[in-house]
């Protein structure tokens, strides 16, 4: 089996899954996720990315190769399941896949009602979950009434009340406007600061690069490259083999790094953080400037 850091809470070590109708989701697939990082994986569709995720939470069982999880091999017994749910929790896509109770409090309530909790420790789990998420407003709300993007926050507290380690989300972005994008994004560093190990699916390559502290290419049932996103600069090829661009930001960096501008070296994570650094350059440039090609 691969080596992986003894820091790494989920490992996927040759993971290989086929299908009933013959189709390879996965094919010795290995992904280490590292506790308290922050992950973005992409991927084309198709790639295998939610079958991935399947078998992170045990949803999904190799037929060869194997999933750890702070260092011990799954345990896919009825016990070993559930304590390893309770610990990796998985966000959908759609929120209607995973909402079905009346109200949002029923909702968020039936993890740890499940897991046997006094009533009182279950109501201060839920009352928590829905104020991390900003939906504590709306715990007597029935779930229909509910926008797309309140449904995703619904779903995170729902997860959240299982009180996990390791929080999955499959593409959460996808369906919300730019200001839900934006509150969904302040969710999750709030909970990466609480210290909640976070994987996503994104085809954003410039939310994944701006986010992320690891960045995870897959493509065909494997895991292709996995690098710090700080690097990301340097795997324009490994992009370029799934369908995907530099993040715009880091072109435009290297044509005015070009231009002579004395900007930093290191590629900057956002169109912010670049407007951030030419904010502060002097107003009366001296920098050097390329001769008129065509003078008068």
């Amino acid at each position: 089996m691969t080596d992986f850091a003894n820091t790494d809470l989920l490992v996927l070590d040759r993971v290989h899954f086929r299908y009933p109708d013959g189709g390879v989701a996965l094919d010795g697939c290995s992904l280490a996720i590292a506790r308290g990082s922050r992950n973005a994986l992409i991927g084309p569709n198709g790639a295998g990315k939610t079958t991935l995720f399947h078998h992170a939470n045990g949803l999904l069982r190799p037929q060869s190769g194997e999933v750890r999880y702070a260092g011990a091999t799954i345990d896919y017994g009825r016990s070993g399941l559930g304590q390893l749910r309770s610990k990796v929790g998985m966000v959908f896509q759609n929120p209607d896949r995973q909402l079905f109770s009346a109200s949002v409090r029923e909702d968020v309530s039936f993890g740890p009602c499940n897991l046997g909790l006094p009533a009182d420790q279950v109501r201060r789990r839920v009352d928590r979950a829905l104020r991390v998420v900003g939906m504590d407003a709306f715990a007597d709300k029935a779930v229909h009434n509910l926008s797309f993007g309140q449904k995703k926050r619904v779903c995170i507290a729902g997860v959240l009340a299982m009180e996990p380690e390791l929080l999955i989300l499959d593409e959460p972005m996808a369906g919300l406007d730019h200001a839900m994008q934006e509150e969904l994004l302040m969710v999750l560093e709030d909970l990466h600061r609480r210290g909640i190990t976070l994987l996503l699916a994104t085809h954003d390559i410039d939310f994944a690069y701006r986010w992320s502290d690891r960045i995870h290419l897959m493509a065909a049932g494997v895991c292709t490259a996995a690098f710090p996103s700080a690097d990301l600069a340097a795997h324009a090829a490994e992009l370029a083999a799934i369908g995907q661009p530099l993040p715009a930001v880091i072109p435009l960096h290297q044509q005015l790094l070009a231009l002579g501008l004395p900007l930093p070296a290191a590629a900057p994570r956002s169109c912010a953080e670049l407007s951030a650094s030419l904010a502060a350059l002097p107003l009366s440039p001296p920098y050097p400037r390329k001769e008129n090609p065509c003078p008068l």
